[in-house]
Order: structure tokens, then C-alpha cells, then sequence
């Protein structure tokens, strides 16, 4: 067989076999629209909150009721004590609490010390406890810029400063757009190295694993190919219809998708050589995915991780993989600037096509 016939016929066996076509395919279209449904407002809204007042000042006041209009958060009440306040938290029907400590207006009017502002929130969820950071500090902000008797601010040193925080890639600032460009990278590998892998399964369950040289080319490239289309699939049209901010490097997206494609599809079929059956690629390989995510260093820098850890990271072709492709399709990076990262899916991509045709290609078909 050569390699256009190999590459017609593992196409037309995805297609035949429901299992291949799900994995390798129709689950690139459920996962685009399925994970980032959850994030389609982007940021944290209405957050419950609860205040305890011990200033009980015209200033003390203001700050709730300015708390209470902000988008990001909604004072569920106003306590007199912290145990009352810390209760309510407690109970999972705040997610933070607010103490505005007694002499709080006298402090800010006559610059005296011993008062403040008082934040717990519930760290389980880290995003949550961000926004209610952020919009608690400009709440604060605005009141000091508008109660602050004008002595006060003559006697402080050197005019006030305005900090603005301007986004640079996720404009909106939104979860969306920080993490789905990265999950997408995973998606792409996990579904192309499951059908690569249960298309190798289920021909060594009918001890027809081994092929030519020819016939291994082809199927590669059939694989290779599928991965292609699931990544203009979801780097282009998936990423516009979600509203994903795209840098465009387009040139770079193209000369690094046949690498990646490649690396992934090689060693879904070197892995799918020792499975004896569709199931046990599933079982052993979908649940890697979350693991995999956490090794790209999109959710903890790769340069924070014990070096032994990072180093196995970078065995991995997501994330050498999210190290190109983000920087190329969300920032506009140059090839150049992804350099390292694409030297390393390049080094992957030989090692993974070579192991996989020693393990595979044979001259004689062999069974087992």
C-alpha cells in the first residue's frame, strides 16, 4: 500500500467507525462550544458580599451603597460584629466580608493612624476573589479622591497620581479570553492522540498493526491532517465566533500547525501500538488532559515548577504547543520570538515520528 491509498483508507475507517470520528472530529465541535460556554460573561458578576460597619459614618455608608452599585458586587447585608459577619461566609452564602473599622473618616480627615479597611474573601475561587479585590480598591479609591478635605491633600507630598491599568492582549479581562486560547491547544492534542491511539488499538485487536514504511507515512498524514483541520477549525472560525481577541501572525500559525499536528499524531499512534483495544486508549489517556493543562504553565509558570517537573513538561506537545501557538495567535509574536518553543515541538516531532515507525513499520506484518 502507499501512501495516498493509506491516507484514503484511514479516512474513509474514521469515518466508518463511530468511535474515531467522535474522538478525533466531532468532539473538537462539542468542546469549542461546551467549555467556554460557562465564561460567556467573561468576568465575575453580583459576587455577595457582606459588610461589617463599625465606623457608622456618612463615609461608611457612602462606601456601601457604592459597593452595592458596583457590577461585581452585591451586599447581602450589613453586620455590627465580625463572628455575625464570619458566620454568614461560613454558611457559603457570602463569598467575602468587608470591615469598615471604627474612626475610618476621622483617619482619612485628619491623616491620624489606627483605622482602615479590612478584606476576607473566600480564596476557592480565585477569580471571584480578584474581582471583589479590584472593586473593593476602587470603591476606596474614588471615596478618598472625593471626601479628602482639600487641606489634606495640600499637606501630602507631591500631586496624586492616576495609575491606569490598560489590558494588552485580553482586552476585556475576561476568563474567556485568558484561558480557552490555552485550553484549545490541549483539546487539539487530546482528541488528535485519542483517535490516533484508538485507530492503532482496535488495528492491533485485529493483529493488523504492523504496516510498511509506505502505509505508516500515509497514516500519519492522514491523522496529521485531521489535527490540521481542528486547528483552523478552532484557531480561526471558533475563535471569532466566541469573540476571542486574535494578534494574527497568521504566517506563523501555518508554519507551526504541520509541526504540532505531526508530533501529536506520531505519538498517538506509537502509544495506540501498545492498547489492545479502543477502550483502553480512552481510559488510560482522557483522563491525562487535566494534568497535561496544568504542565503547559498557563495556569502556573513553567519557571515556578520544581525543574524536574518542568523539564517533563516540556516532553509533552501541548506545551511546547501553547508556547507558540498563543504568543503567535493571541499576541502577534513573530516566528522569531517563538523560537525556543518551536525548536523544541520541531526536536519532539522527529523523536515521536521515528519511535513510533520502529515500533510500527515492519517489512514482514507481524500479529500481537
Amino acid at each position: 500500500m502507499n501512501i495516498g491509498e493509506a491516507f484514503l483508507a484511514t479516512w474513509r475507517a474514521i469515518f466508518r467507525s463511530r468511535e474515531l470520528l467522535a474522538t478525533t472530529l466531532l468532539a473538537v465541535l462539542l468542546y469549542s462550544f461546551y467549555y467556554p460556554a460557562p465564561y460567556a460573561q467573561q468576568t465575575s458578576q453580583e459576587l455577595p458580599l457582606v459588610v461589617v460597619d463599625q465606623d457608622d459614618s456618612a463615609l461608611s455608608r457612602a462606601m456601601v451603597r457604592e459597593l452595592n452599585a458596583t457590577r461585581a458586587i452585591r451586599v447581602v447585608s450589613v453586620e455590627a460584629n465580625m463572628l455575625a459577619a464570619r458566620t454568614t461566609m461560613n454558611a457559603g452564602e457570602a463569598d467575602g466580608v468587608i470591615l469598615i473599622s471604627d474612626g475610618l473618616e476621622r483617619q482619612l480627615r485628619t491623616g491620624s493612624p489606627g483605622s482602615g479597611v479590612g478584606i476576607w474573601v473566600n480564596a476557592t475561587y480565585l477569580v471571584r476573589a480578584s474581582a471583589i479585590r479590584d472593586a473593593v480598591t476602587a470603591v476606596i479609591q474614588n471615596l478618598i479622591e472625593e471626601h479628602l478635605p482639600p487641606v489634606g491633600q495640600v499637606t501630602r507630598v507631591g500631586p496624586p497620581i492616576a495609575i491606569v491599568s490598560e489590558p494588552l492582549f485580553n482586552r476585556t479581562g475576561g476568563y474567556k479570553n485568558y484561558v480557552f486560547p490555552a485550553v484549545a491547544v490541549v483539546i487539539i492534542q487530546q482528541t488528535l492522540l485519542l483517535g490516533a491511539a484508538s485507530y492503532m488499538a482496535g488495528r492491533r485487536r485485529e493483529r493488523n498493526w504492523r504496516m510498511g514504511l509506505r502505509e505508516y507515512l500515509g497514516v500519519l498524514t492522514a491523522f496529521s491532517s485531521a489535527g490540521a483541520l481542528t486547528c483552523l477549525f478552532l484557531f480561526g472560525l471558533m475563535f471569532w465566533v466566541q469573540g476571542v481577541p486574535v494578534g494574527g501572525n497568521i504566517g506563523g500559525m501555518i508554519a507551526i500547525t504541520p509541526l504540532f499536528v505531526v508530533c501529536v499524531a506520531a505519538l498517538g499512534l506509537g502509544v495506540g501500538s501498545f492498547f489492545d483495544r479502543f477502550e483502553r486508549a480512552m481510559a488510560i489517556l482522557a483522563p491525562a488532559s487535566v494534568p497535561f493543562f496544568f504542565l503547559t504553565g498557563a495556569a502556573w509558570p513553567l519557571d515556578q515548577m520544581p525543574r524536574f517537573v518542568a523539564a517533563i513538561a516540556w516532553l509533552i506537545p501541548s506545551t511546547a504547543g501553547l508556547h507558540t501557538f498563543v504568543p503567535l495567535n493571541q499576541m502577534g509574536a513573530s516566528l522569531y520570538e517563538v523560537r525556543g518553543a518551536a525548536g523544541i515541538l520541531l526536536a519532539l516531532a522527529a523523536v515521536f515520528v521515528i519511535l513510533a515507525g520502529k515500533r510500527i513499520v515492519s517489512r514482514t506484518p507481524a500479529s500481537g
